[in-house]
């Protein structure tokens, strides 16, 4: 939108409130102050506006930090630039910063919709595809199974090493069925702690700057704190229940080592692909899901095979 309110710093707020009526602005939220090149030097809220003397001139009000977006920007920068700036509506400058329009609150809400939309499909395992993610849920059963299915295969063949990863410990599970009762919650928990830091991830790194070591550190030491929580909590439990400390003692560990794995494999996995040039999101959903799986697996019976047999 190009058409909107702008005035120069040394405007009164009188001189800018006369010039208001009569004028059909795409949007008059606020004020946008330039200098005798276009430049955007400040805003001047239209709240702000009435709420300050009339007398006043724009450059004792405006807020001189300006969050600006360029032409080229992605359009989900400059939605997260709106909210960081707490503004509804955002300037587009050229690269001399001089005024080109703005960016409405309506089209903000338009890409914050969009955006959330394919991300969910994309955590989801669902190919992008903008037009048809939107109705997705009324999509022909032949169009949802061709965006659906890639990445299952890649899970199905996951599956097969998780089956095989299960087979390696036949014996171990015919002399001690109780081994068997905690794959699926150990699994589980992998999986789940896996999927609330890849949907933090993805977002992570499409809009900070943050280093990898950093978000590492991070992420690692969260997985640890709710191994070891988890842990707290089945020790007790499965020592009581099943009077066998050495099974209790494998679990617990396995939880531990798995939620940290999880943390991990969550962050590298979008981490390789935003490094590669690929969309981050599609890091999640089955492949890194299958990827937590057989790694979980590994390691309980590791533990299994270290504290029991």
């Amino acid at each position: 939108m190009s058409r909107v309110p702008v005035a120069r710093p040394d405007d009164t707020i009188d001189r800018v409130i006369q010039r208001l009526p009569g004028t059909a602005y795409d949007v008059a939220n606020a004020v946008y102050v330039t200098d005798d090149r276009g430049t955007v030097v400040g805003v001047v809220t239209l709240p702000s506006l009435l709420a300050e003397p009339r007398d006043r001139r724009l450059r004792d009000v405006m807020v001189k930090a300006v969050a600006k977006v360029r032409p080229a920007d992605d359009q989900e920068r400059v939605a997260h630039a709106a909210l960081r700036s707490g503004v509804v509506a955002v300037p587009v400058v050229d690269d001399q910063d001089r005024l080109l329009g703005v960016v409405p609150p309506t089209a903000l809400m338009e890409i914050l919709h969009r955006e959330h939309v394919e991300d969910l499909h994309r955590l989801a395992g669902i190919q992008r595809e903008h037009e048809w993610a939107r109705t997705a849920i009324e999509a022909p059963p032949l169009r949802q199974a061709w965006h659906r299915l890639p990445w299952l295969l890649v899970g199905l063949v996951g599956s097969a090493i998780a089956t095989y990863v299960m087979s390696r410990f036949e014996r171990a599970l015919a002399e001690r069925v109780a081994i068997a009762f905690f794959v699926p919650g150990i699994v589980y928990l992998a999986d789940a702690i896996g999927t609330q830091t890849e949907a933090a991830t993805v977002r992570t790194l499409s809009l900070s700057g943050a280093s990898l070591r950093h978000l590492a550190r991070h992420e690692l030491a969260t997985g640890l704190l709710i191994g070891i929580v988890l842990a707290a909590v089945v020790f007790p439990a499965v020592a009581l229940t099943f009077r066998d400390a050495s099974i209790a003692l494998a679990v617990s560990v396995s939880l531990v080592a798995a939620a940290t794995m999880a943390g991990g494999l969550g962050l590298l996995m979008p981490w390789l692909l935003d490094r590669a040039g690929l969309d981050p999101a599609f890091g999640s959903g089955p492949v890194a899901t299958i990827l937590q799986d057989v790694l979980s697996l590994v390691i309980y019976f590791g533990m299994v095979r270290l504290f029991v047999l």
